[in-house]
């Protein structure tokens, strides 16, 4: 399906759940104009994510909160998909997209507090990572022509184009300071450099929490953007530190980025639950996928729902994951929808996994998606509710899935 055609059929799903949304508040059920200018503004915002792509692997969601930030100046060394000069341009949305562990610090739909881009800047970030160094090639990033910008709560926007040029082996570097409150956060568990100074003088030191854009997106032409859509396993957590060999770095390592991109929306700590409410993180991964992999279910089990009382149950998983299946076929994306692997779970634990993973290749078909058995492939042959590769897959885990991935892909 073109592009063109996933745009309108977007904006009719948005509009349809408006419409609902307002039906169930006991108003009208036709939108006010004002909520039609909002739906109308948003549709715009993801409309040029047809234009600027992901040039990174490393995952930009957010599922934490900075609460307090007094004019910190925030840098991460992003490794790029591509490189070369081109037009990049930064998304931002001031709500947090998923749960951290039990929602007493951030959660699901968390709207961020108002905050102050005090000055933000991309640089050439080059080959060998140092702080406090400071880089020579660099490009002022502004918004709406201003080197300041006032963002307020569920805010979302877009920079200004800036041109980059960053050399093939080089990282692209971002910097911003921010004064505020509550802003979304990512926690970085080590895949890429995340450093803050606080202005105690001490200069950059490490910080797992960090805000950054949620894409990194630059004017790159390809045939088809990847969406990888999920939590940890996703992310790439307690893959090699700082050594990008997470499955979704090294599947777009083997497919190559002369006709692919990937956006990597896969958070720590996701559930299905949190992406079934279809806010901004599922909007702008249906918005900006030609394909999409669609990875939950761990945290459902043991963590259960945000405002839960618990774990979820295998019918609870199997409704927020056809959902949100659903929602991305119906947009004409390719969509390849993953098993839950083995964790190394409790056996009460494990059997919701079993139950749940009983139900998903039906998923799959009765929505016109692609199975994958990943489980298959991460458990252990003699106990298959036991994992070989670590409860996230480690570097030798994610060439596993990457190359059975690949095949599905290019079938």
């Amino acid at each position: 399906m073109k592009r063109i055609q996933r745009k309108q059929i977007l904006a009719l799903l948005t509009t349809v759940a408006l419409t609902i949304a307002f039906a169930s508040c006991g108003t009208s059920s036709t939108p006010t104009e004002e909520s039609a200018e909002t739906t109308s503004t948003a549709d715009q915002e993801l409309s040029l994510l047809d234009t600027y792509v992901s040039n990174t692997v490393i995952s930009t969601g957010s599922n934490t909160v900075i609460k307090n930030a007094e004019h910190v100046t925030y840098r991460a060394w992003f490794p790029v998909e591509a490189a070369g000069e081109y037009d990049y341009r930064f998304y931002f949305s001031n709500t947090v997209d998923s749960t951290w562990g039990d929602g007493s610090e951030s959660y699901v739909g968390m709207s961020g507090g108002s905050y102050t881009i005090e000055k933000a800047t991309v640089y050439d970030g080059g080959t060998e990572f140092d702080a406090n160094v400071e880089p020579t090639v660099s490009a002022a990033v502004t918004f709406s022509g201003s080197a300041t910008k006032e963002v307020a709560p569920d805010e979302t926007f877009w920079s200004d184009p800036v041109t980059l040029n960053v050399p093939e082996g080089h990282y692209l570097l971002w910097e911003w300071t921010v004064n505020g409150t509550n802003i979304p956060a990512i926690a970085m568990s080590n895949l890429t450099y995340a450093y803050a100074d606080n202005g105690d003088g001490k200069g950059f030191l490490y910080t797992n929490e960090i805000p950054v854009p949620q894409l990194v997106g630059c004017d790159r032409k390809v045939k088809t953007r990847i969406v990888t859509l999920g939590d940890s396993v996703t992310q790439g957590c307690q893959t090699s530190e700082f050594g990008y060999q997470f499955w979704a770095a090294q599947l777009l390592d083997q497919l190559g980025t002369e006709d692919y991109s990937l956006w990597n929306l896969g958070i720590g700590y996701a559930r299905a639950s949190d992406c079934a409410r279809q806010g901004n993180w599922l909007n702008r991964a249906v918005a900006g996928a030609d394909l999409i992999t669609v990875a939950f279910g761990t945290n459902d089990i043991i963590s259960g729902p945000y405002g839960g009382t618990g774990h979820a149950t295998p019918e609870e998983i199997e409704a927020d994951v056809r959902k949100i299946t659903r929602t991305c076929t119906d947009a004409g994306i390719r969509t390849i929808l993953w098993n839950s692997p083995p964790f190394d779970m409790t056996p009460e634990l494990d059997g919701i996994r079993t139950a749940y993973n009983e139900t998903v290749e039906g998923i799959a078909k009765d929505n016109g998606a692609t199975y994958f058995d990943v489980a298959s492939l991460l458990a252990d042959p003699s106990d298959a509710s036991k994992t070989v590769y670590g409860q996230h897959p480690n570097d030798e885990g994610g060439t596993v899935i990457t190359d059975a991935l690949v095949k599905l892909i290019q079938e």
